[in-house]
């Protein structure tokens, strides 16, 4: 069974990984620039995403089967994780047009 977990979690991160966001039509990267995620692991319920321009932040978390576990929008660094049990995550971030995604521990 921790076989079929761990399978499926490397696939949906490689798939995520894997994922292109640049737009080769007109040769522009769609990523957030200079993006800081920390403390990660996180130990408290507290996760601090600093981008560049620090604008307005549209939160989604997905579990390891892709499920959207916490959606939030922040205007500033500080992400509430209290609802997330402990586990990995993929957390993806978008500011304005732009898109990111890291993975998030949680202890």
């Amino acid at each position: 069974m921790r076989l079929l977990y761990l399978s499926l979690f490397l696939l949906f991160t490689m798939s995520l990984s894997a994922q292109e966001s640049q737009d080769f039509q007109k040769g522009t990267v769609n990523d957030v620039a200079d993006v800081r995620l920390y403390p990660n692991p996180a130990f408290g319920g507290v996760v601090h995403v600093v981008t560049q321009s620090n604008s307005d932040k549209r939160i989604t978390i997905y579990d390891v089967f892709g499920k959207v576990v916490l959606k939030d929008k922040i205007s500033g660094q500080t992400l509430d994780i209290t609802r997330l049990a402990p586990g990995v995550y993929v957390l993806q971030v978008n500011e304005g047009q732009k898109t990111m995604t890291r993975k998030l521990v949680v202890k």
